[in-house]
This record gives C-alpha cells, structure tokens and sequence, in this order.
C-alpha cells in the first residue's frame, strides 16, 4: 500500500460500495465537490482514512496567482484560518451495506501514484464497485431531468450501464480525473462508473450586455437525479425525499427569476429562448425496473376491472 495511504479503520463485515466526489475541473453544479459532502451529513459517516497530500500539488504556476495556492484568512495579523488540501475516506452503514465515502482534491501532479494510492483503499475495504460524480455545464431545460453522461472502466460493464437512462460518453478532449481513474482502474479489474450530470446553463451575452449569462450553481436537481440512479444501483435505500424537496424549490426559484427577468427585461425574451432550448431536448428519465413494472402491473390492473 502507497505510504501516502493512511486507515484507520477497515470496515469489512458488510459489502462495501464507493461513492466518489473532488474538488475538480468537472464540477458544474458542485455535483463533485459538495455531493459526497451531503451524503456524509446525511449518513452521518465518519472519517476511517486520507490520502496525505504531500507529493500531489503544487503551490503555484507563474502567472496563476490564486489559482493553486492556499487560502488564508488573516485577522490583525493572526491567522485564522489555512486551507489545505485533503483527500478523506468516510464511511456509514446504511440499510445493510457499507457505505464508502472519498471526498478530494483533485491532484496536480504525480496523478499515476495517487491513482495508486486511490485503488489501494478501494481494494483494502474490499470496495464491489467504485461511483465518481462530475458535473458540466450545459444548455438545457432547468425543469427538465437532467442529461446523464457515463464512462466505465471494464467492459463487461457496459451491459447493466444501459439501464440507468445514460448516455456513454464520446468526449474526446483533457480527461477529468473520473474518466483517468477509470483507465487505470481497469488493469486493476476494478469495476469504476463515472456519472457525469448536465448542470443549466445559459449565455444570453449575444442579446445583452446586462446579462451575460445565467447558470444553476449548486444543482440539486442534477444530485437528485444522480442519487436515484446511484441508490437504485447499489440498494441502499437512501431517503431521498429531501434532496426531492429542494430539487422541486430550485425549479420554482428558476420559474420566478425567469419570469421577474421577463417583465424587468422583456426585450431579452428570456423564456422564449429558454422555450426554444426545451423544445429541442430530449428528456430521458430514469425509471427504475422496479417502479417499471409497478407501473405495468397498475395499468393491467386497470385493464382487468374495464
């Protein structure tokens, strides 16, 4: 095991899963940074292990500024507060399984060590699969369930991926660190999924200098609709009512800025072009095999009492 590795814990009497999350480039809609965050709040699972630091980043790049450095926060000259970075292992049990939480930053250099270092944990606490959620931003319907990209480390996988209403990603450009680990997780048959969710956003600069653009910054529609997938495929059988709940408030608040912009601003015709953006969208929701044939037998139901 990577030295860097430290645990503290090995929780191995259930079937473990992972689900995974950084502080990265693919972190439209915090779905990657502040996602895992929910989830260890909401299980309340605590920290089993961390991958030290040392040896995956830098301080600076001429020219970055504050791009790679720590933030401190100074108060007459004392320090309050330093940031530093900090990859996490948490751990809950929900309903039966072992539930693997890793929340990190993601590295700047050395990334074949740290995907070591990653995949000795995985393999330490016996982890079945490994999940990472990313986020980009896009221009769909903020109403809408979100579009759901994927990649996969085996091949094999392929097959049981096609059921969770997803489309397999044929990005080609930088890799994330999800789609990086999942190349290496391969020669370590590791089975590795990486859902990427669609998170709205708009550019309205072509019509107006007051308003640039408009963008869904903490998506909880996006984790909502990841974590039905994500709870569906590993039967935690997570509450997700409250992720529900503010899924459906944030559409409501996107309703009424549309509609307070229209009025302000009726020359931008905002809805019409966010009109026009639906009408070409193809939404594709998730209906779990269960609630499918749930579903079935009702509408048979009905058909016997006609």
């Amino acid at each position: 095991m990577d030295p860097a590795v430290k645990l503290y814990e090995k929780p191995l009497e259930l079937e473990n899963v992972m689900i995974a999350g950084w502080q990265q480039w693919a972190d439209a809609g915090e779905i990657s940074s502040s996602l895992p965050w929910y989830l260890i709040e909401m299980t309340g699972a605590v920290k089993i292990g961390e991958i030290e630091p040392e040896g995956f980043y830098l301080f600076q790049i001429p020219g970055t500024h504050h791009l790679l450095r720590p933030e401190v926060k100074l108060v007459d000259g004392y320090r309050e507060s330093m940031t530093s970075h900090s990859n996490d292992v948490y751990y809950a049990e929900v309903n039966g399984k072992g539930l693997v939480i890793f929340v990190g930053d993601e590295p700047h250099w050395n990334e074949d060590r740290y995907a070591d270092a990653f995949f000795d944990i995985v393999e330490a606490l016996r982890v079945k699969r490994v999940v990472a959620v990313g986020g980009v931003f896009g221009a769909m319907p903020y109403d809408k369930d979100r579009e759901v990209s994927c990649a996969y480390s085996l091949p094999e996988m392929k097959a049981e991926l096609n059921r969770y209403a997803c489309r397999f990603s044929n990005y080609e450009g930088g890799s994330t660190i999800g789609t990086y680990l999942a190349h290496r997780a391969e020669s370590r048959q590791i089975e590795f999924v990486v859902f990427y969710a669609f998170a709205p956003a708009y550019d309205f600069s072509q019509q107006s200098l007051m308003l640039q653009s408009m963008r869904v910054d903490e998506d909880w529609k996006a984790w909502y609709d990841l974590m039905r997938r994500i709870d569906y495929m590993f039967h935690l059988g997570l509450d997700l009512s409250d992720l529900e709940t503010r899924a459906e408030e944030l559409i409501e608040a996107w309703d009424a800025k549309v509609d307070e912009i229209d009025r302000q601003k009726p020359d931008l015709h905002v809805r019409e072009h966010l009109q026009e953006i639906a009408s070409d969208f193809e939404e594709r929701p998730f209906i779990p095999l269960d609630d499918a044939w749930d579903a079935l037998g009702d509408l048979l139901g009905d058909m016997d009492d006609e």
